[in-house]
């Protein structure tokens, strides 16, 4: 070791008990090849512009093709075997069947227009496209895609269909589209889509057109519409049950409120009211006011008796059962309710767990007692 034990040895910072400095830490990989014209992609590669308009014309004039493509209406484009041939194992698969029949091989791509088969070989050659050509033949170059498998190109096809391309009237063959060609994101916001928009949906001649052809298809789809209604429709019912519940345990807080500290002109008879003073800050406390006004002053105040008085001796036993201590509690027949939660039925006694356990979760608190 010798040498470095000698500086080592002598190093002012051990000498001090200090550590050295450790190393800063390695940056992010840098390359010394990215010179100007040079553009990044989403991989980890560089690939300068000028060689992919060498590509587009190494497609576009043809030299050195082998390979003519039979498209509908007798079109035909050229190209090359070795380029498609990597691109795609079907057409490598398709391109071994016809080797040995002279120098040019040919093969058939048939069903999509002419245009969309052009726009899908560009493709091949630079992974380029113009935007107008995606725009309109989106559709058939999914299907390419997925045909001859091609899975970056069938990534953008999606793409472009769930951002801006994908509407009421082609979201119903969009859908059998991206159940044929196994396209699983494109499934579901298409599903989404016929769902949220149903109505819509059902008078374009694409469903139509698919209750014909496809009606175990349209079956499923009445069933996912049924069960998306049913679904919503328990959801407002769960919104609608915790509202009441979140009123409930509001009017609770209220009439603490006012049996202990007094609200304005109602309050405990040892309390001195100013009607000058602020404004409560309980939205319950007007409704709940005179509702204890008139349970003072009615006549059919037994339970059973009067509608508004029932609804009074409800609130009561409600708030006993939410009570921590009834000795201290300034709420009237607190402790009157407190024994007689010992002589109801286990029936009624359920009635009423439930109730406040479900008023708590509403307002998110743990158990009762709470008051």
């Amino acid at each position: 070791m010798g040498k470095a034990d000698s500086i080592s040895e002598g190093s002012p910072l051990l000498a001090n008990g200090v550590p050295p400095v450790a190393p800063p830490l390695p940056g992010p990989a840098t390359t010394s090849y990215r010179q100007k014209g040079l553009v990044k992609d989403g991989r980890c590669s560089c690939v300068n512009a000028a060689v992919r308009d060498l590509w587009d014309r190494l497609f576009d004039e043809a030299c050195g093709a082998d390979v003519t493509i039979n498209t509908d209406n007798g079109g035909i484009l050229y190209a090359h075997a070795s380029i498609l041939g990597m691109s795609s194992p079907v057409m490598k698969g398709m391109l071994k069947q016809t080797r040995g029949r002279g120098r040019w091989q040919s093969i058939s791509i048939r069903g999509v227009p002419h245009d969309a088969v052009r726009v899908f070989i560009r493709f091949l050659y630079s992974s380029c496209y113009e935007q107008e050509d995606m725009d309109e033949f989106a559709v058939p170059m999914l299907v390419l895609s997925h045909v001859f498998v091609i899975p970056h190109l069938k990534r953008v096809c999606e793409h472009h269909l769930e951002h801006g391309l994908l509407t009421i009237d082609n979201v119903i063959d969009v859908f059998q589209l991206a159940l044929l060609c196994d396209a699983p994101r494109l499934t579901l916001i298409c599903h989404r889509m016929i769902l949220k928009n149903f109505k819509a949906v059902a008078n374009n001649e694409g469903w139509k057109a698919m209750k014909k052809s496809h009606p175990i298809l349209e079956k499923e789809i009445l069933e996912s519409v049924t069960e998306a209604d049913t679904r919503q429709k328990q959801r407002v019912r769960r919104l609608n049950e915790k509202k009441i519940y979140l009123q409930l345990y509001e009017a609770m807080e209220a009439l603490v409120h006012i049996c202990r500290d007094g609200c304005r002109t109602i309050g405990p008879y040892d309390k001195i009211l100013k009607e000058d003073q602020a404004p409560c800050k309980y939205e319950a406390c007007k409704g709940l006011e005179l509702l204890v006004r008139h349970f003072a002053g009615c006549k059919l105040r037994a339970p059973g008796g009067c509608t508004h008085c029932k609804r009074m001796w409800q609130l009561l036993e409600l708030h006993s059962r939410l009570c921590a201590d009834s000795d201290i509690c300034r709420v009237p027949l607190c402790r009157n309710f407190k024994d007689r939660i010992k002589k109801q039925s286990k029936k009624d006694e359920m009635k009423w767990r439930i109730l406040v356990r479900k008023i708590l979760r509403a307002k998110g608190i743990g158990k009762a007692p709470f008051f």
